[in-house]
């Protein structure tokens, strides 16, 4: 798999300026306004520095320090925070504040701001705030408020992190539109114009994209609509933790952007799994170590050792370096500017020390020999670094080959081996795919001596710590978790997930599951058709499994059911309308609403006698229907379709017939015989317990099974 990185992924300059700015300021009575950027794990950071982030500037106190972020603000919060004594430290990106003064001096001269951008976005609100009149804001759908002001002088500014392909769309329609002059602006950020550029070639030559950032990121949801127009399969990556490996590792080329707000350190944590679950092949080949090359000199009797520090004289200067002199030398060797110790190489300078003595170190001792002044003051250097890593600070090199035996690399002068049991947790079958990659290694060993110099390390060390770091904090948080929740407990939590069983709710930081039957008392066909993702609710706790780490929740249970509210909405007497949704032979249940139905029995459906309710009757017919019977708290409703039809004219003389047969029935004896049995009948005689009842269509299917049983 080839996987190429977007050179502009990552925090731009302002959003830099911003992080750097709340990481190093005196947190003491310091407080954000709106969240620094798009990003939790930063937005944890700045809570863990103890700096206080608000919505509004009326939770500031007088007197204390307030921190803008790059999005900006309006003019009024300038204002309201000088006139109480807030300090404030202004992290508004340049870009913005071009935007601010653009919007304040062209609305001064009367004329009309249009914004390009997402209305409730803070960047958008911000510049709003420095009209005179306010802004039209447009987001591409709603053209039709230029139509108003088509006739007016009109301003168009973007917001900085817009797409450019939509701004120019839209530009396009508002100049079809408007009547008078259109003066644009376009202020869209250039480091936003580069890195929507980048990300569309780069998706247009990748079988796969990962876009990483913040789900409520603006810039980078542009950048993953632009990877989607171009790329069939893309991947968002909010949080690097839950980054699956396995969904791209069959495609050949992958693509990888992140936007302006993701920090770098989650780029290099999705290679880092990559590079984790990614096998490499390995080779026979092993790397030869470098010799100590001995340089004969002129005279056969002196020889030059790599490393070796040498004191030389300069005997000349040139535009190309100093020529210097070696003891036992005959020619003069070039010291080469790149090499020189300086600042910056003047010719001139060193034309003046002729005959001076300086340090220098053999870098190559033949063929030819090559000094250099600058790795001196590097060793130095080094060796300091080393003296830190000999006592367990970490520190990282880039693979530069492998051998049977692990990884090699170097840092200075030092050559660094990796063993392949200290590669990562579990064994590396092949290591050549580590070559050019990233390490981050800890010292195992340290050998210094006049011919070699070397570091053995390992990254497993690192990742160990890592992982016994964050099981051991997971372990604190999920035993804090289930100390403070018990059933019954009534929690807030935001919807992070959803399955077509459940949704996976985050309360208090810990992932709970609110299961689809417990989201709605009349059924839900879909999670999304009661919880949206990322909204907070209210839920009730129904079982805690501490053991197995399991926390079930309902979002039902918090809700009143349908028949609680029926006596409010109806009474008897009242015409309801409803759908038929199952027929019987005694009758059929008609849905009033979704969880409450009522009967209508066979009698009450027509004045004349039916055989069956499916002669007048089908599933799915809407019906009106007056209610005879109401019970909510038996959940029981009879409904009548014949209360509301006219009576017809026969109906008295039918009367009459039966009752002359009911007489002559009584005055001639009739055989004995068994009654007829009607399951169906003692069924609704049953379920309206000597009375005109209602049932719900559970009961009845409960009932009638019992029957058939």
């Amino acid at each position: 798999m080839k996987v190429t990185v977007a050179k502009s992924s990552g925090f731009c300059k302002g959003v830099q300026h911003a992080v750097d700015t709340v990481m190093q300021i005196d947190p003491s009575n310091t407080y954000l306004l709106g969240e620094l950027i798009h990003n939790p794990s930063v937005t944890q950071m700045v809570a863990a520095r103890g700096i206080r982030t608000v919505n509004d500037l009326t939770e500031v106190p007088d007197g204390a320090t307030l921190i803008l972020r790059s999005h900006g603000v309006s003019k009024s919060v300038y204002a309201a925070s000088l006139a109480r004594g807030i300090r404030i430290v202004d992290c508004t990106c340049p870009f913005v504040q071009q935007i601010h003064t653009i919007v304040e001096e062209q609305s001064k001269q009367g004329k009309t701001i249009v914004v390009v951008g997402e209305e409730t976005h803070p960047e958008v609100v911000g510049i709003c705030g420095w009209c005179e009149d306010g802004a039209i804001v447009i987001g591409g759908n709603d053209m039709d408020k230029i139509q108003t002001v088509k006739d007016q002088n009109i301003v168009v500014v973007a917001q900085t992190t817009c797409s450019e392909e939509k701004f120019e769309k839209i530009i396009k329609n508002i100049e079809k539109i408007c009547e008078k002059t259109v003066e644009i602006f376009k202020t869209i950020c250039y480091t936003t114009k580069e890195r929507q550029r980048e990300a569309a070639k780069l998706a247009e030559n990748s079988d796969a994209m990962i876009v990483i950032g913040g789900l409520n990121s603006s810039n980078t949801n542009k950048l993953y609509e632009i990877c989607r127009s171009r790329c069939r399969y893309v991947f968002r990556v909010a949080d690097p933790e839950r980054f699956e490996y396995d969904k791209i590792k069959n495609y050949k080329n992958v693509g990888i952007v992140s936007g302006a707000s993701t920090p770098h350190t989650q780029t290099q944590e999705v290679l880092f799994k990559m590079d984790n679950n990614t096998e490499v092949k390995a080779t026979d080949e092993v790397m030869d170590s470098m010799a100590e090359v001995v340089a004969q000199m002129d005279n056969g009797q002196s020889k030059l050792k790599k490393g070796q520090l040498v004191t030389a004289i300069i005997s000349s200067a040139s535009d190309e370096g100093v020529a210097v002199l070696l003891p036992f030398f005959k020619k003069e060797i070039l010291l080469e500017k790149d090499d020189i110790d300086c600042d910056e190489y003047k010719a001139e300078d060193y034309a003046s020390r002729i005959g001076e003595e300086i340090e220098v170190m053999v870098i190559s001792p033949a063929n030819p020999v090559k000094l250099s002044q600058k790795v001196i003051k590097q060793m130095k250097e080094e060796e300091g670094k080393i003296d830190a890593i000999a006592g367990g600070e970490e520190f990282d090199v880039t693979c530069t080959g492998f051998n049977k035996g692990g990884l090699t690399a170097s840092m200075g002068t030092y050559s660094v081996f990796v063993p392949a049991k200290e590669i990562r947790m579990g064994y590396v079958k092949e290591l050549d795919k580590y070559v050019g990659k990233k390490l981050r290694l800890k010292a195992l060993e340290i050998k210094k001596s006049d011919r070699k110099k070397e570091i053995i390390a390992s990254q497993r060390v690192i990742l160990e710590e890592e992982r016994a770091a964050r099981d051991a904090a997971k372990a604190e948080k999920e035993a804090e978790f289930f100390a403070n929740i018990h059933v019954d407990d009534v929690v807030e939590g935001k919807v992070e997930r959803v399955t077509n069983f459940g949704a996976f709710v985050s309360v208090n930081g810990f992932d709970c599951l609110a299961h689809i039957s417990d989201l709605s008392w009349s059924g839900a066909k879909n999670v999304t058709d009661v919880l949206e993702i990322g909204k907070k609710y209210q839920f009730k706790v129904l079982k805690v499994d501490e053991e197995n780490k399991k926390v079930s929740i309902g979002y039902k249970q918090l809700q009143p059911q349908p028949w609680d509210l029926v006596a409010e909405k109806y009474a008897v007497g009242d015409v309801v309308h409803g759908k038929v949704v199952r027929i019987v032979p005694f009758g059929a249940f008609v849905e009033v609403e979704n969880g409450v139905d009522g009967l209508v029995h066979v009698s009450q459906i027509s004045h004349e006698w039916l055989e069956n309710p499916t002669s007048v009757l089908n599933i799915g017919e809407e019906i009106d229907a007056k209610i005879l019977v109401l019970e909510p708290a038996n959940k029981k409703m009879t409904l009548s379709i014949k209360a509301l039809l006219p009576e017809p004219e026969v109906t008295k003389v039918r009367t009459r017939r039966e009752t002359n047969t009911e007489e002559k029935a009584e005055r001639k004896p009739r055989r004995a015989r068994q009654p007829r049995e009607n399951r169906e009948d003692d069924e609704f005689r049953e379920w309206t317990e000597g009375g005109i009842g209602g049932a719900s269509i559970a009961e009845m299917l409960e009932n009638q099974n019992k029957n058939n049983d």
